[in-house]
């Protein structure tokens, strides 16, 4: 069967390459063929460039320091930032030609996939996606028999988003679909009252996958050891954040050792894009491989955490949705291991071991419950 994987636009972000490795990965061990859509974020519009532009232009100013004050990194720059995540798709991910612009979507009919599946990440969540009724099939022929399943799509938080117009759109789209599957529990219940369907919770693509296949993807890259154990994947870094990580490496006497660029773009800028490099997937993961404690405030790093089998503390990240956090921890028990503030005091729980052997039968059966899911929406009429 000839799938085509319908995800957010590719970026340097780990967790959604890998997610969508992940899913094609399983897809292609049950015999199908798969393609993912190709494309990217949409460009900076202007009038963010501009205001962009002006904070660091008077930031420049007040500290008294003259330099580059552009914001957003050219199609050219994006390329040598991008240049390990973008060797990883490359290599590690098929994809269907470039897709220019969400107009564009109707080109993927001469692809003749027989089935599209939605997912995962927050495709359903409006501020992620650049086209709502895309991520709900909507450039499909209504009378086509291409199957339509989402798998693992989220909503990002639990409440709702859509506008009225949005919600009735996609309502009668995703009622068209074959089979609905969740990422997270609360988009269970937020399907069920504002779509009236009957949708099913299913795992995260990146933890149906053995660690022994991450393991071989480091091992072809020669990815050496890292300097550190005490591993940090921290996204919306702040003060607070960075007090709670040097306590946290006072009281396990670990190093800490973080796998993402010096610097962003935005904040460096042109005269240090080395520093703005995004390291290869393989060492992101390699992280997690020699980590003996992990500290992050990524879903998907808390994820291959317990992939891993590593103990962990989860930040909680608000602005990128708690859910997400809340509702994979739930499904393993391990509600716990979540920090809702960085001003949070240091507890003997919080260096409790974790029982991953009952995590991981938990994984082998929720795992088998998908790979179920996934095969009955392929095969159903």
């Amino acid at each position: 069967m000839k799938i085509g994987i319908i995800t957010l636009p590719f970026n340097s972000n780990y967790g959604g390459l890998l997610q969508n490795y992940a899913l094609q990965s399983v897809l292609k061990q049950m015999g199908h063929e798969v393609w993912s859509v190709n494309r990217r974020n949409r460009i900076m519009p202007f009038k963010f460039k501009i205001l962009t532009s002006s904070s660091r232009l008077i930031k420049s100013i007040l500290s008294r320091k003259a330099g580059v004050i552009r914001s957003w990194a050219t199609a050219k720059e994006e390329q040598i930032v991008d240049q390990h995540t973008n060797r990883f798709m490359s290599e590690n991910i098929r994809t269907t030609d470039f897709l220019k612009s969400e107009k564009e979507f109707t080109k993927l009919t001469r692809y003749e996939f027989d089935a599209y599946i939605v997912g995962s990440d927050q495709v359903w969540r409006p501020k992620y996606s650049p086209c709502l009724a895309n991520h709900f099939l909507g450039f499909v022929e209504s009378t086509s028999k291409i199957k339509r399943i989402s798998y693992a799509a989220s909503f990002g938080v639990d409440n709702w988003e859509y506008t009225p117009e949005q919600t009735e759109e996609c309502r009668k789209l995703v009622t068209k679909f074959n089979a609905v599957a969740v990422r997270e529990d609360s988009a269970v219940k937020l399907c069920k009252d504002n779509f009236g369907i009957d949708a099913l919770q299913v795992l995260d693509p990146t933890l149906l996958v053995a660690k022994e296949e991450y393991i071989r993807l480091v091992e072809k890259d020669n990815i050496p050891k890292c300097n550190g154990t005490l591993l940090t994947y921290v996204l919306d870094k702040s003060p607070d954040k960075q007090e709670f990580i040097k306590k946290i490496a006072r009281e396990t006497g670990l190093n800490e050792v973080s796998i993402m660029p010096k610097s962003l773009f935005r904040d460096a800028g042109r005269k240090k894009i080395n520093d703005c490099i995004y390291p290869p997937v393989t060492a992101w993961i390699r992280g997690f491989m020699d980590a003996e404690y992990v500290i992050t405030d990524s879903f998907h790093g808390t994820a291959f955490a317990i992939i891993f089998n590593k103990p962990f503390l989860a930040l909680g990240n608000t602005k990128r949705g708690m859910t997400r956090f809340t509702s994979l921890l739930r499904i393993f028990g391990l509600e716990d291991r979540i920090i809702l503030s960085a001003d949070s005091q240091l507890t003997e729980k919080l260096f409790a071991p974790i029982d991953f052997q009952q995590v991981n039968e938990i994984l082998k059966t929720k795992q088998k419950e998908a790979l179920t899911f996934l095969t009955d929406a392929l095969n159903c009429p």
